[in-house]
């Protein structure tokens, strides 16, 4: 810029302009030349360059440009960096994802992605990054992707591609191809921590929506995490003060959270060794705020991790006093970290006890100088709560209630609600706390809140006359707010009468006492109260004259919704018979069975306000996968009277004052109970997408792949697969219900590969367990092989085999899916029985579902095939054929064991082969359902392949 000097100059007169005035009249100068000069005068690319950063810096200074952005367009085609520099930087600034002038440069953008020149690469990514929409996007996401992939692509420029496909991704996810996981994950073994921190920035984003695509993730991971930590595998450059990388730390423990712990050992061990190192490190007192920092941000991730694990318990008793330390600390960051650990602790803890030990600190958090350290307190109180200390928690929030901050009142009165309901031990005391709420809450109230205590009081008759007395005596109140109306005009329309004998509670006083309150009430409150006097009317006729005045006043209301209900109540009282007046004013019936309002309402209040989480706020039983019964907290004396309490339905009263439920809540309620008002509460309001393309399926299965699996189909050492590049080959024993598998990666190339992953896809889980006892390196020397060792565990009948995906980079990405021979037959034993015993068994298990029978012909019957060899195949399955059993030679007849986990399973055969038909009958039985089945289909498919 300084070899400009008009536009230094020009800048230098802004600077020095004394007065607005001056400073427009300079830029409308400055603007009508270059207006003149852009439309009369051929410029070349200096001057060009020179006026656009004109205008760029007079839109800065917040004037309106309208000319001159085709000229800045035009620059991006420069030759000159400097040139396309300014073109690009005024693209950014004056176009938007929906300019019309967009379009234009797509083209431009694409050459410069294109262009061996990486700094023309990474002007192309930052204007992709920030204006690219969904047309641009779509044009060039894979362009983007490309740079990230490639193997000669710059370090610097693999780090904004990764961020610009992150950017696009955010805006539009569909842009971002499903095929494109694998090579994606694999950059997370690029030497560069830049890269790797920039690439896991990016999966991070498409785990979360696409947990299985990017699982692979997982073990990278924690393998590099384990390097980082363990083998301090870090360039001196990404020390920050005496801590290794903490943000590349921090994004694989977060990573690490976005899925269940793992079933393999291996990946348990390094995650658990790495775990242990980064609290091992944090005894060490900092010399340091920064070192403090970055430690800390280390640490409190991994305290998160532990607690999604929930697996440590001697790391959780660690994790447990160092929280009670965090929540006391003077930093205020530190504390908010403490209370944001300890509520998701809370969230996943079978027992609250330690986080009880600090109930009076956490409760003293309430009045912290920090509004965020509150709102965390506040979560932190509402997880923690039980039946145990649910009374004290609730009194302390109420007593806060009245000086909390407006912008948290209305959330604090929902969870106090919320809690009031969910451990009420005594129904008096629910009531009681309720109204007190109500009352102290004001404006901050939901209409949620209300209902909800119509709604629960209505579904127990014992609550009924408590409540009307109780609210009858709040109304009494000056300063009563229009909650309580609604909830008083609501309860003592529908049991007013339970309290009329009562003293000051008889018809004319509750009629004069809501009359006071109906002359202040809003419309919709004084609509609510009407239908309240019509329900007087059949219930109290002695006062039936007063209330057919206040129906005769409020017919010329100018609202036209109480005028139109008053005339209409007027016309039913003054009919001859009171047969439509009963009808009307029958009792309502007791709300439907659903979930809590108040944890909807919550729910939609929560929705968006922080990134996505793995757990959420609400304690455990917010959190578990199964369906809990809450009320099975509660003392056993008021589970039953309770239970109509806490399962009260979702339909709520008609605040326009019908004073009835909602038809839909009534007709189409359903069948719900407390234990599902948490049951799936996503507090942060995101769907997750769990459909995945998964390339380690059958679906994907590499060519030839069944040269080597029919191979090893009854053999335990061979070669599973082989080309030019990789031989894999397996080596497996199997001694009853256990197997161990050991596969074996040889690199035949004469270059090293890198990136080498495995990833193990178990169709037959649970029923097959496999448990990775070690994982291969990730570089595969020339010449040179790996290893990985699988044991795996027959828990029950399975019939799939699991399937191997392997991938590595030599150049580009090369992959491969193979089926493993794991396979039911493996946990057989061949057992010997005499023919007596045989037909014994045999007529003990008999027929119906222990038994399966199928008769097939050969697919190949030119192929002759031999009794040998029928044999072989029968035996190949481990079976004992016994050959003195059937009276028939021709006849196979076989016993085995299958060894399950569980205990072992009997099986018998009986195979009957027509050589001259080239047709089998097949027979199978055994002592447990499926098993038939199971081993029926492989030898029917074995056996018709033929030799």
């Amino acid at each position: 810029m300084s070899s400009m000097r008009g536009l230094v100059q020009f800048i230098a007169d802004l600077r020095n302009a004394r007065a607005r005035e001056l400073e427009e009249k300079r830029i409308n100068k400055e603007l009508a030349n270059i207006r003149q000069k852009f439309k009369n005068e051929k410029l070349d690319g200096y001057q060009k360059k020179k006026y656009v950063c004109k205008l760029l810096y007079i839109y800065i200074q917040g004037y309106n440009v309208d000319f001159g952005h085709l000229e800045a367009v035009n620059l991006i085609s420069a030759t000159k960096y400097s040139e396309k520099q300014i073109g690009y930087l005024a693209v950014t600034l004056f176009l938007h994802e929906q300019h019309e002038l967009l379009h234009l440069v797509v083209n431009s953008i694409r050459k410069d992605l294109l262009d061996h020149n990486e700094l023309n690469n990474c002007l192309a990514l930052h204007a992709v990054a920030n204006v690219g929409g969904r047309e641009m996007g779509e044009a060039l996401s894979a362009d983007v992707h490309r740079l990230l992939i490639s193997p000669t692509s710059k370090s610097f420029v693999k780090k904004k591609a990764a961020l610009t496909l992150l950017r696009l991704y955010r805006k539009y996810p569909g842009i971002l191809q499903p095929e494109w996981a694998e090579r994606i994950i694999s950059l997370m073994d690029d030497p560069d921590m830049g890269v790797v921190l920039s690439v896991t920035s990016l999966i991070m984003a498409l785990t979360q929506d696409h947990p299985d695509a990017y699982k692979g993730s997982y073990v990278k991971a924690a393998q590099r995490l384990h390097k980082v930590v363990i083998e301090n595998d870090v360039s001196p450059d990404y020390l920050y003060y005496k801590v290794p990388c903490p943000w590349i730390q921090v994004k694989f423990l977060k990573l690490l959270q976005y899925y269940p712990p793992s079933e393999d050992s291996r990946v348990r061990d390094i995650i658990r060794e790495s775990l242990q190192a980064i609290m091992q490190a944090a005894t060490e007192t900092p010399k340091n705020v920064q070192q403090n920092n970055a430690q800390n941000a280390v640490l409190f991730e991994a305290i998160n991790l532990l607690i999604h694990l929930d697996t440590e318990h001697q790391l959780m008793l660690q994790i447990s006093s160092k929280l009670g330390r965090f929540i006391q600390s003077r930093e205020t960051n530190i504390r908010y970290l403490g209370l944001d650990a300890m509520t998701h602790l809370a969230a996943r803890t079978d027992t609250l006890d330690p986080i009880k030990r600090h109930q009076n600190i956490i409760i003293g958090s309430l009045r912290d100088r920090d509004i965020s350290v509150r709102r965390k307190g506040l979560d932190l109180l509402y997880s923690m709560c039980d039946t145990s200390n649910a009374q004290p928690i609730v009194n302390e929030l109420l007593k806060y209630l009245q000086t909390a901050d407006f912008s948290i009142r209305e959330e604090m009165t929902l969870k106090i609600a919320i809690l009031t309901e969910k451990y009420a031990t005594d129904a008096q005391w629910y009531i009681d706390i309720s109204l007190r709420l109500l009352a102290m809450a004001g404006d901050h109230v939901s209409d949620e809140v209300w209902q909800r205590v119509v709604q629960i009081v209505t579904n127990n008759e014992e609550l009924q006359a408590y409540a009307a007395q109780h609210i009858f005596d709040y109304l009494k109140t000056e300063n009563c707010h229009d909650s309580l109306v609604k909830i008083g005009g609501y309860i003592l329309g529908e049991f007013g009468h339970l309290i009329a004998d009562n003293k000051g509670s008889s018809p004319i006083e509750q009629l004069m006492l809501l009359q006071t309150k109906m002359i202040s009430a809003p419309d919709p409150t004084r609509a609510l109260l009407l239908s309240t006097f019509i329900k007087f009317v059949n219930l109290f006729p002695e006062i039936k004259p007063q209330l057919l005045q206040m129906f005769h006043f409020y017919s010329h209301s100018p609202d036209s919704e109480l005028q139109q209900r008053a005339c209409e109540y007027l016309t039913i009282t003054t009919l001859p018979t009171d047969d439509l007046l009963r009808t009307i004013c029958d009792e309502m019936p007791p709300f439907s069975e659903r979930a809590s309002i108040l944890l909807q309402r919550l729910h939609k209040k929560s929705a968006g306000l922080s990134e996505r989480r793995t757990w959420v706020v609400g304690g455990k039983d917010a959190n578990t996968d199964k369906q809990e019964v809450l009320l099975a907290q509660q003392p056993t004396g008021l589970k039953r009277s309770f239970t109509t309490i806490v399962n009260g339905g979702t339909g709520t009263v008609d605040t326009n004052g019908t004073g009835s439920r909602n038809a839909s809540g009534v007709q189409n309620g359903g069948h719900g109970s407390a234990s599902k008002d948490l049951e799936g509460l996503d507090m942060n309001g995101h769907t997750t997408d769990t459909t995945a393309f998964n390339l380690a399926s059958t679906a994907h299965l590499s060519p030839d792949w069944e040269i080597g699996y029919e191979q090893m189909y009854f053999g335990n050492n061979g070669i599973l697969y082989e080309d030019p590049q990789i031989q894999v080959g397996l080596r497996a024993e199997y001694r009853g219900h256990l197997g161990v598998v050991k596969l074996y990666f040889a690199n035949k190339a004469l270059f090293p590969i890198g990136s080498f992953t495995t990833t193990i896809d178990n169709k037959s889980a649970p029923n097959l367990r496999i448990d990775t006892k070690t994982l291969p390196d990730s570089k595969v020397d020339a010449d040179s092989q790996v290893q990985q060792t699988i044991v795996c565990t027959s828990v029950a009948p399975f019939s799939e085999p699991p399937t191997i995906r392997i991938s590595y980079l030599a150049g580009a990405l090369q992959g491969y899916t193979l089926k493993l021979p794991i396979l039911p037959h493996r946990f057989m034993d061949p057992s010997e029985l005499s023919a007596e015993d045989f037909f014994k068994r045999w007529r003990q298990i008999g027929a119906g579902p222990l038994e399966a029978q199928s008769t097939f012909s050969v697919r190949t019957p030119t192929t002759p095939m031999s009794d040998a060899y029928i044999r072989d195949t029968v035996e190949g399955f481990r079976w004992r054929i016994l050959d003195t059993v059937d009276p028939n030679p021709r006849n196979i007849v076989g016993c085995a064991v299958l060894q399950l986990e569980k205990g072992k399973t009997g099986c018998l055969l009986r195979l009957e082969p027509n050589q001259q038909q080239k047709m089998f009958r097949l027979t199978i039985r055994a002592t447990q359902e499926k098993i038939p089945g199971i081993l029926l289909n492989m030898m029917q498919e074995r056996l018709a392949k033929g030799p």
